[in-house]
């Protein structure tokens, strides 16, 4: 009924409400105590030390004046996909065809978080006529949740088998790819195509989240541009990892290795953030997370620079297109430092300067042009343990030059890093005229503790070019840790077999060859402990490098991906 309240609804159609929004909490005990003292919150799902609430929009003021914090550090991140030779060059082939190595993935889960999964292709089928696929969680389509989950609909295989046999297979399980991303990736590691098109490893099984769409409060948050369908929430990403292990230990018993190829600009990128934080706890069990670096040094979205002392001002000047598109900027300094902002529009309008003060809000209309800018100071940010963040957003700008000055009225560290949103999250003509591709690797891929892959083309050896830099600004390790061939590779999607580059299907390739080693080293018990920490130590000294090139690079990482290599390593060869 119309009139219902809300808060009367069974938690899963809560949830589907278009003006529910997802937070996310740090969990402990005076977490626990607000929530339950608060009865419009609905309490999600806790992952490892993060909790995931469900509220009406109309409650975020609420929330964040009784606890004093801000949108910024309370809403999942927007994240978009990172797609746009191949496994002789990898060094896969050789593994799969070595004698006493064998090794295609059997006793292997293989799980993809992203746009789902064609189900009904033949690449997936075994030659009995069932699926490959042990579990499809659809997040879009409401009705059946996994155990332990609160929305979305689960299929199993059995489910999928009975589609299988159907004249209409999506009258039974409905579930469908419509992007094609998740299919491509899935086929290029575990495809069972008897050709040029087989997997790197054919024998793994797969489990699929399909990710839904980020609500339009989030989107409308971020200035995600208007046309852009493909965008999600980082708390949807968060559980559709911790699902897959789930699933792979308790009810297949098996190890899981899992690929994420989708991304965002907006966090600390020195792997302490929420969302890196929990993949970096789940890679310390066994199985692998292998995430794409991202496909964004060359798309003039990243500004560095230092203030060298106190009274210093630096100016960041980025360029706003014709197309109107609204730009948002994470602008990350260090916490010893004390800054003001000042912004100058392209007529030569002036916005403060604004000194930097921990929760401020700071909006402004501009007298002559349309434009108007929001400033949120944020510290601690929440979203990284050594950051304080600037979110600064200019609505409907002037086109032209826009200038960002930073002013430092106290500087002990004086580094700054300024994000525009990742490549079809932002208006394609907006960019930065002084950009700086390091530290270009997106979120997540920035976690301590997964396998961040860039991509290179395996037909000249030549880089990717918008590849993703590291380092990442805390830099404790190299990321990329490598790179896997990554351009025109050729696979399948929903509607037959085609191109795709990028870091995404790098990830992927990747992805597979740590199947392989999961099965090495759990499935035949030659390391019963394996996890990403060891998996990545293992590739990394099998990596090819050049002699001209200096190892660890911000570009290359440890080299270029080949499994075979890694193998060999392990028996003590040269």
């Amino acid at each position: 009924m119309a009139d219902q309240n809300p808060f009367d609804l069974p938690l899963e159609d809560f949830i589907f409400l278009p003006n529910t929004i997802d937070i996310v909490m740090k969990y402990n005990q005076a977490v626990e105590a607000f929530v339950k003292q608060r009865p419009y919150i609905r309490v999600g799902k806790v992952i490892n030390d993060y909790i995931i609430l469900y509220i009406q929009q109309e409650d975020l003021p609420k929330i964040i004046n009784e606890i004093g914090t801000s949108e910024m550090k309370l809403l999942p991140f927007v994240v978009g996909l990172l797609g746009t030779q191949d496994l002789e060059a990898a060094g896969i082939t050789k593994v799969q065809n070595q004698p006493y190595l064998d090794l295609k993935g059997t006793g292997v889960i293989i799980g993809f978080v992203d746009t789902g999964i064609d189900y009904t292709n033949k690449a997936f089928i075994y030659e009995d006529g069932t699926s490959k696929i042990q579990y499809i969680w659809d997040q879009t389509i409401k009705g059946n949740p996994p155990e332990g989950y609160l929305f979305g609909t689960e299929y199993s295989n059995a489910q999928i088998n009975d589609a299988l046999k159907s004249k209409n297979p999506f009258s039974v399980v409905p579930s469908r790819d419509t992007v094609g991303h998740g299919t491509f990736l899935a086929a290029t590691a575990a495809s069972r195509e008897d050709n040029e098109l087989i997997g790197v490893a054919p024998d793994a099984e797969l489990i699929i989240v399909k990710l839904k769409k980020a609500k339009k409060y989030l989107t409308d948050y971020f200035l995600v541009p208007k046309n852009q369908d493909n965008v999600y929430e980082s708390s949807d990403l968060a559980l559709g990892i911790n699902y897959i292990f789930d699933k792979a230990f308790t009810c297949c018993g098996r190890p899981a290795s899992i690929c994420v190829s989708v991304g965002t600009n907006y966090g600390s990128h020195d792997g302490l953030g929420a969302l890196d934080s929990i993949i970096t706890k789940i890679s310390s069990d066994y199985g692998a997370i292998c995430l794409a670096a991202g496909n964004e040094s060359n798309m003039k979205h990243h500004a560095h620079g230092i203030l060298a002392k106190t009274g210093d001002a630096s100016d960041i000047e980025v360029k706003a297109g014709k197309n109107g598109g609204s730009m948002f900027f994470s602008l990350w300094t260090y916490s010893s430092d004390k800054i003001s902002i000042s912004i100058t529009s392209p007529t030569g309008e002036v916005v403060g300067p604004i000194a930097f003060r921990a929760g401020a809000h700071f909006e402004s209309k501009l007298v002559l042009e349309r434009a108007r800018v929001i400033i949120e100071f944020i510290f601690p940010s929440g979203l990284g343990i050594i950051s304080q963040l600037t979110v600064i957003k200019i609505i409907d700008p002037t086109p032209g030059i826009w200038k960002i000055t930073i002013f430092g009225d106290l500087v002990v560290n004086g580094i700054y890093d300024m994000w525009l949103p990742i490549t079809g999250l932002v208006d394609p003509e907006i960019e930065f005229l002084a950009p700086d591709p390091r530290t270009t690797i997106v979120v997540p891929a920035t976690a301590l503790g997964a396998i961040t892959i860039g991509a290179y083309n395996s037909v000249n050896g030549s880089l990717y070019a918008p590849s993703s830099w590291g380092p990442s600004r805390l830099s404790l390790i190299s990321n990329p840790a490598f790179v896997a061939p990554g351009v025109d590779v050729t696979g399948i999607y929903p509607e037959g077999v085609g191109k795709m580059s990028g870091t995404s299907v790098a990830a992927a390739i990747t992805t597979g060859a740590c199947a392989l080693m999961l099965q090495w080293g759990i499935v035949q018990g030659n390391q019963l402990d394996m996890n990403s920490f060891s998996i990545r130590s293992y590739l990394v000294k099998g990596c090819v490098r050049d002699i001209n090139i200096k190892y660890p690079s911000d570009q290359w990482g440890y080299g270029k991906l080949n499994l075979y290599n890694s193998f060999v390593s392990m028996r003590g060869r040269e």
